[in-house]
């Protein structure tokens, strides 16, 4: 007996670590299977990146990383990632953006690094850490919404 699969064509969704510096990109396959990182761009360039990057691929859901005090209070940060977030969903008001919780992830990126192996030299380039760092905010989502 043979079992075909139909597998039909989704939309991948992508992660963003939204840095005042460098942003982490990271995406699905569009099975929306396995999360893997993607890039580190500078912020300004970011949006550009996205145009070309939507032009190509179909991107169903962006998630951008939400940064919180252990309060479950807004850090620092969220002042410059408030109004990126507005920024991007009026430049693709046809692609969701959802926020996640990024609490821990760098250090959780740094600790994935140590675990596979990573020379010290290689765990301080910061856009790695960045890129995996926007991995494991879209594992988290697909954990969440799966």
């Amino acid at each position: 007996m043979h079992i075909f699969y139909y597998f039909c064509s989704m939309a991948r969704l992508m992660a963003i670590d939204y840095g005042s510096k460098r942003v982490g990109i990271a995406v699905t396959d569009p099975m929306q299977i396995i999360a893997t990182g993607l890039t580190t761009v500078h912020s300004k360039d970011l949006i550009d990146f996205l145009k070309t990057y939507t032009s190509k691929e179909e991107v169903e859901c962006i998630v951008v990383g939400e940064p919180k005090q252990m309060n479950n209070e807004p850090s620092e940060s969220a002042r410059f990632i408030e109004p990126f977030v507005v920024h991007l969903k009026r430049t693709f008001p046809t692609i969701k953006v959802e926020r996640m919780d990024e609490r821990f992830t760098s250090k959780m990126a740094f600790q994935t690094m140590i675990d596979s192996g990573l020379k010290k030299k290689a765990r301080q380039n910061k856009e790695l850490v960045d890129e995996i760092s926007a991995t494991i905010i879209l594992q988290s989502y697909m954990n969440k919404i799966f």
